[in-house]
């Protein structure tokens, strides 16, 4: 709005996650309700603070002063910090302390807009998190990765425009009858210079800004495009897509979904959005909000990447979650290490008592369809089934098989699936 100085702090509490896990995620919200009006009594009127999600605060302050003027600010706001916090709703009372890491960027020093500040705002916190100094200002010589990402960030918004971003399918089978009823969209962007992309490399950077608000909705727009042209083709599958944490806590975004399964005329039952735990956790009362719209358009939700504890378990009664996928650490693991295999067996147990269904991730063999299937697990993913491919050529596969799987092969290394050379690697990820 002007040619002033402005400086954009984020503030990152170090010990929330440590609260949250000890003490309850209802202490972790009483906490935050206070610590909001403590940053705001350390601002000027003009001043503004907002809470970014989960432990993450962001302060503008405009018409700066100077460097020093930050500076002072961001002192100001740890030493109100520094004090216990009491919460008078917990009986006999509680009394908490925290700390914080703040990192500061300067307009127009250190960016011109809002993505590029916080962005290098973000850096900043995490030098002062490592160094344990409270706050730092950002300097380029201590973001290695800086420019490249900028760049790339820079190429992202261009890509999403110019529809470079595309999706490989990857199937699951139902392992009682074979049955291919559904396929998670995994995300991949076929840059004109370095062809294929994948996410692990764009993905992390898009989270720290505001990009992948629009990237995870241009996911979802191209793949209920595809959800539509299987229905056209009267083939009756699912179509799984990955949220991040940030579209959890955008209170916009259950309406944007609803907009797009009416854009493509496809039944809200056909889509199913998985979610990771740290998600949720980051800012549970928001993230639950989200989640039952989201359910109550009677889209599927399913927790992705499960496996980092029963304690998850527990909080899956008050989520309208329907499924859960077992990490594919576990599942690779279980016939070579007997803790891995008791952990995938007390989870499918735990969540069929739950009511909810399992899906196993990371199923590249035979002998571990076999195990699962002795384990009563409902749904395989993995490249036994079939690795991610284009959309047409799963489609090609699917009506060649008459949508069922064969699972009734003699050995493991024959495989049942198009382009058996490739095989799996840790950066099969969609957006989150």
């Amino acid at each position: 709005r002007s040619d002033l100085p402005v400086a954009v702090l984020l503030i990152d509490l170090d010990r929330f996650k440590e609260i949250n896990d000890s003490l309850g995620h209802h202490i972790g919200d009483l906490l935050l309700r206070k610590i909001g009006p403590s940053i705001t009594g350390t601002l000027r009127e003009s001043d503004t603070v907002a809470r970014l999600g989960g432990d993450e605060f962001a302060v503008v302050i405009p018409r700066l002063e100077g460097v020093q003027h930050a500076v002072e600010v961001a002192g100001r706001i740890e030493k109100a910090l520094e004090r216990p916090f009491v919460l008078e709703e917990v009986v006999g009372e509680l009394s908490l302390d925290i700390e914080a890491s703040i990192g500061i960027a300067l307009y127009p020093e250190d960016g011109t807009d809002v993505a590029t500040l916080i962005q290098r705002a973000d850096v900043a916190m995490y030098v002062a998190k490592e160094s344990h100094n409270g706050f730092e200002i950002y300097a380029g010589e201590r973001d290695r990765h800086s420019a490249q990402q900028l760049a790339m960030l820079g190429e992202l918004r261009r890509a999403i425009d110019e529809k470079e971003l595309i999706l490989h399918y990857q199937p699951k089978a139902d392992m009682r009858t074979g049955e291919i009823n559904g396929a998670e969209a995994l995300l991949r962007w076929n840059h004109p210079k370095r062809g294929l992309v994948f996410p692990d490399e764009f993905i992390p950077p898009a989270e720290r800004t505001g990009l992948i608000g629009p990237l995870t909705l241009a996911v979802l727009d191209q793949a209920l495009e595809q959800c539509r042209s299987w229905m056209d083709q009267r083939l009756d599958l699912s179509v799984a897509v990955n949220l991040a944490r940030r579209n959890l806590l955008d209170p916009a975004f259950p309406e944007e979904v609803a907009q797009l399964l009416t854009k493509w005329g496809v039944s809200a039952h056909l889509l199913d959005l998985e979610i990771t735990e740290s998600s949720i956790m980051s800012d549970p009362a928001r993230a639950a909000d989200c989640l039952t719209k989201l359910s109550a358009m009677g889209i599927t939700l399913s927790l992705d990447d499960f496996g980092a504890g029963y304690s998850s378990l527990a909080h899956l009664r008050r989520l309208p979650v329907a499924e859960i996928k077992i990490d594919k650490s576990f599942v690779i693991n279980m016939r070579r290490d007997d803790n891995d295999k008791v952990i995938v067996h007390s989870t499918i147990d735990l969540a069929h008592n739950l009511g909810l269904k399992v899906t196993a991730e990371g199923v590249e063999s035979l002998e571990l369809w076999r195990e699962l299937s002795q384990l009563r697990c409902d749904v395989a993913q993995g490249f036994y089934v079939s690795p991610p491919v284009p959309p047409e050529q799963l489609t090609s596969w699917i009506k060649e098989r008459n949508g069922v799987f064969a699972i009734s092969r003699e050995a493991a290394d024959v495989a049942p699936y198009p382009d058996a050379t490739r095989r799996s690697s840790p950066d099969e990820m969609s957006v989150r």
